[in-house]
């Protein structure tokens, strides 16, 4: 049996083995993107965090200032520390650390202002959560989980809720199961399981209340098994159903609801990783439950959970997974360019809305497993 550092380790070998591949597309991307290009949006360089961090969380706080906890720097190095963003500074602060290193965990805006920091991993999947209060900058701990999970997904319900489902649980095991954690009671509960056991899939809440789930995987490597499938929660009674399939299998994908009701779904990759990272798009439409392909974006992009970003003009921006962020413009069903240039590719960064119109983009690693300290300011 696997142990977490063996897995992880495969994780990082099975990147590194993709890195020419991913070299050549970011090359192709940086071509095309010098011809007949108009832009939309400019993305600049902002002041670095005070650390570096992938596959961390980046929340927006009711006082429009954003909390970036956790995260990784190495195979065995999950993060603890947390800072806080100051859009009137356009400056980093550091804040308290959280109570448990933790990675590829989630972190969730409740009613009340406080912030739900749940499982991950930190050579352990973790069971533990703990809640962050901006009032006193401090991290206190909640109650256990009912399942360790990293790699899981979280939405806050209409009915102020946190649903949490699926990831990686203790002995390499993918999770179908679901919980709930109850911000007025501080408990969490089961809730009914996934129809499929699913990791890197994504979350969108439809305008209707419900939840979609959709794609992810299941395995790694030769044994991997990547999900076209999607499923519906439904929090009335607890249960999820099957809701049809995308138009292609993808996992380390993206999905952003739109001020329509439709859901743009972007990126991912097939059984190759980055060199099977897909430029293909699609929107789901919750009136007919349908799923159908649009114009491709103009960059291969994967791994970029979290950077698609819904903008106060109605436009997405996708900010992840490739050296480029893009926006796609839902009145066209067409992707452009932002101006600017991050360097490298962004694997495992976040993007953040902010109050004022701007996006915050940090962190992350590129093609060569070099985490990063660096930030971004889109600006439309």
């Amino acid at each position: 049996m696997r142990t977490a550092k063996e897995s992880l380790l495969s994780m990082f070998l099975l990147t590194i083995a993709f890195i020419p591949s991913c070299r050549a597309q970011v090359a192709t991307d940086n071509a095309k993107s010098q011809t007949n290009v108009i832009f939309d949006g400019i993305l600049k360089a902002a002041q670095r965090m005070s650390a570096q961090r992938a596959s961390h969380t980046a929340t927006l706080l009711s006082n429009g200032k954003v909390l970036i906890a956790g995260g990784f720097v190495g195979e065995e190095n999950s993060l603890a520390s947390a800072e806080i963003f100051d859009p009137k500074t356009n400056g980093f602060s550091r804040a308290e650390n959280m109570r448990v290193e933790r990675s590829s965990h989630t972190a969730t805006l409740l009613p009340n202002g406080k912030i739900l920091v749940a499982g991950g991993f930190n050579g352990n999947y973790l069971d533990s959560a703990e809640i962050y209060d901006p009032t006193t900058g401090k991290f206190t701990s909640a109650p256990k989980m009912t399942t360790a999970r990293s790699g899981h997904i979280a939405v806050l319900l209409n009915n102020g809720k946190v649903l949490l489902a699926g990831g990686v649980g203790t002995d390499w095991t993918f999770l179908s199961s679901a919980e709930i954690y109850d911000p007025t009671g501080n408990t969490f509960t089961a809730t009914g399981a996934m129809t499929t056991a699913r990791e890197s899939h994504t979350v969108t809440l439809l305008k209707d209340g419900q939840v979609l789930i959709t794609g992810g995987h299941q395995g790694r490597r030769a044994a991997i098994t990547i999900y076209s499938s999607c499923e519906i929660y439904n929090p009335a009674n607890g249960i999820f159903t099957s809701a049809g399939n995308l138009t292609v299998k993808r996992h380390k994908h993206d999905a952003v609801l739109l001020a329509d009701g439709r859901v743009l779904i972007v990126g991912g990759s097939d059984e190759r990783d980055g060199a099977g990272a897909y430029r293909n798009a699609e929107i789901y439409n919750l009136t007919n439950k349908t799923f159908a392909a649009v114009s491709n974006m103009n960059a291969s992009r994967y791994k970029l959970q979290g950077t698609a970003v819904l903008l106060k003009n109605g436009k997405v921006l996708i900010a992840g997974g490739a050296n480029r962020a893009e926006v796609f413009d839902p009145k066209t069903n067409t992707f452009s360019f932002a101006s600017g240039d991050m360097g490298t590719i962004r694997l495992f960064a976040t993007a953040t809305l902010l109050q004022n119109g701007q996006v915050l983009i940090v962190g992350g690693y590129d093609n060569r497993m070099a985490v990063s300290s660096n930030a971004w300011i889109y600006r439309t």
